[in-house]
C-alpha cells in the first residue's frame, strides 16, 4: 500500500465496540443501535491496524497527510494543518501551539477531514452551527474543496471569526442559540448539505472528525514518546478523545509503552463532563453559568470524553475565569498570545485539585487557538497619542518600571 492510503475500514460504535457499520456513508447521529431519547453514542471510525506500515509517519509532507494510513480517506485538500511548535516554556512543560493551524487554531486538524467526509458523500456543500473556531475552519476547509458553506452563528460574532467568514464566502446566518441545531438539520435535509456540527441531544458529531484530532498525539509522541500527562481545553470532548485515542493507537503499534493520563480542563461555570463523570454517567446536561471562555461552555458533554479522561487514568478538572486569565497572563509572559478558552490546559495544571504533585515525564498542555480569536479583541478601544517629547517619553517608561541604565 502506500503511505499516503487509508487503512480506514469502518465505523464502530462507542457505546458496543461489538457493533460495526460500514464506513459509508459517515453516520451523522451517533449509533443508531446504542443510543436512544435519553442517550446519545457516538462512532469511531475502525482502522485496520495490521496493515500499518512500518514507517508509519515518515511519508513525505507534512500536516495530516504524514499520518494518512490511520486517518479517514483524505479527500479534501490540505491547508497545511498540523505540524504546530511544541514549546517548552519552563522545565519539563511544553506547550502544543494549535495557534499555527491555518486558520489559527486545532479546529482545523477536525475540518480537514469533515469536509473530506462531505466530499467522499458527495454533498454540495457543508453546514455549521457556530460561533467561533469551528466555523471559521469549516469555512475555509469548504473553500479550498469548492464546496458551498452555511454557517449558522450569533449576532456577537468575535470580530476575527467574522472576518474570516467573510473572507472564505461563507452564507452567515445570525440566529438565536437555540435555532441552530434544528435549522442545521433542516438544511441537512432539505438542500442536502453535510453537517460538520452536532445532531444529537448529547454530542456524537461527525464520526470522521475527531480522527483528525489523533495527529495531535502523533506529534506530541514523535518528539516526546510518551509524555507524563496532557492538560486538554474541553468543550465537547472531541480534542480529548482523538488524543486519547492517538495515544492508544501508538501503544497498540508498540510505538510508545503507556498512554498518557488526560486531564480535561473546563470551565467551572458549566463543567458537564466533570459532572458525568462525578454522577457516573455517560453523558448529562449543566446549566452554564456566565464566562468570557465562550470556546468551550458548553451544557452537555460527549461519551468520547468520559472514555477519554476514563481510559487514560486522568481527571476532569474546573477552572474559574479568574484562573483562565492567569494562565493567558503566563503564556503571553512566554511569546504565547492565546484566546481565554485555549488557557485553559494551563490553568488545569496550575490548579490545585485532582493534579498530582508531579509526573512521570515531561507535561504538555494543549493550547487551541490565538489570542485574536477572543471576544474581547477589537472592542478594547486603541491606545492614544503619546506626547513625543522626551520628558512625557521618560515619565511613561518610568510608570513601567523600565530604568535607565
Amino acid at each position: 500500500m502506500s503511505a499516503t492510503d487509508s487503512l480506514a475500514i469502518g465505523q464502530r460504535s462507542l457505546g458496543d465496540p461489538d457493533i460495526r457499520y460500514p464506513l459509508w456513508p459517515p453516520l451523522l447521529k451517533g449509533c443508531p443501535r446504542t443510543s436512544s431519547d435519553t442517550m446519545s453514542y457516538p462512532v469511531e471510525v475502525e482502522y485496520d491496524m495490521a496493515r500499518v506500515p512500518e514507517g508509519f509517519g515518515t511519508a513525505a509532507g507534512t500536516g495530516l497527510d504524514r499520518w494518512a494510513p490511520l486517518l479517514p480517506p483524505l479527500h479534501a485538500p490540505s491547508l497545511g494543518e498540523g505540524g504546530t511548535p511544541l514549546v517548552g516554556i519552563a522545565d519539563g512543560l511544553y506547550i502544543k501551539d494549535e495557534s499555527q493551524n491555518p486558520t489559527w487554531s486545532h479546529k482545523d486538524r477536525l475540518n480537514r477531514c469533515t469536509v473530506s467526509a462531505a466530499l467522499g458523500a458527495g454533498a454540495p456543500g457543508i453546514v455549521v452551527a457556530s460561533s467561533g473556531n469551528h466555523g471559521a475552519s469549516a469555512a475555509a476547509y469548504a473553500a479550498r474543496a469548492g464546496l458551498r458553506c452555511v454557517v449558522l452563528g450569533s449576532a456577537g460574532l468575535p470580530p476575527a471569526v467574522a472576518s474570516f467568514l467573510s473572507a472564505y464566502g461563507a452564507v452567515v446566518l445570525p440566529v438565536p442559540v437555540e435555532h441552530r441545531w434544528p435549522l442545521t438539520e433542516r438544511i441537512v435535509d432539505e438542500f442536502g448539505y453535510f453537517p460538520v456540527s452536532n445532531l444529537t441531544p448529547f454530542h456524537t458529531g461527525s464520526s470522521f472528525g475527531p480522527e483528525g484530532y489523533k495527529t495531535v498525539a502523533y506529534e506530541i509522541a514523535a518528539e516526546l514518546g510518551a509524555p507524563g500527562a496532557v492538560f486538554v481545553p474541553t468543550g465537547y470532548g472531541e480534542l480529548l478523545f482523538g488524543i486519547w485515542k492517538g495515544f492508544s493507537e501508538l501503544r497498540q503499534l508498540g510505538r510508545i509503552d503507556r498512554v498518557p493520563p488526560l486531564y480535561s480542563c473546563e470551565p467551572a461555570a458549566g463543567g458537564p463532563l466533570a459532572a458525568a463523570i462525578r454522577q457516573g454517567v455517560p453523558a448529562t446536561g449543566v446549566p452554564v453559568g456566565a464566562t468570557d471562555a465562550y470556546g468551550i461552555d458548553c451544557p452537555v458533554n460527549g461519551y468520547r470524553g468520559v472514555v477519554a479522561v476514563q481510559g487514560s487514568g486522568g481527571n476532569p478538572l474546573l477552572v474559574d475565569d479568574a484562573q483562565l486569565r492567569a494562565a493567558q497572563a503566563e503564556l503571553a509572559a512566554k511569546g504565547l498570545w492565546v484566546e481565554l478558552s485555549a488557557a485553559a490546559g494551563l490553568a488545569g495544571l496550575r490548579s490545585a485539585a485532582g493534579v498530582p504533585e508531579s509526573f512521570d515525564g515531561p507535561v504538555v498542555c494543549v493550547s487551541t487557538s490565538s489570542g485574536f480569536k477572543d471576544i474581547t479583541v477589537g472592542r478594547q478601544g486603541t491606545l492614544g497619542p503619546v506626547d513625543p517629547s522626551w520628558d512625557a517619553v521618560r515619565a511613561r517608561l518610568d510608570a513601567a518600571g523600565i530604568k535607565a541604565v
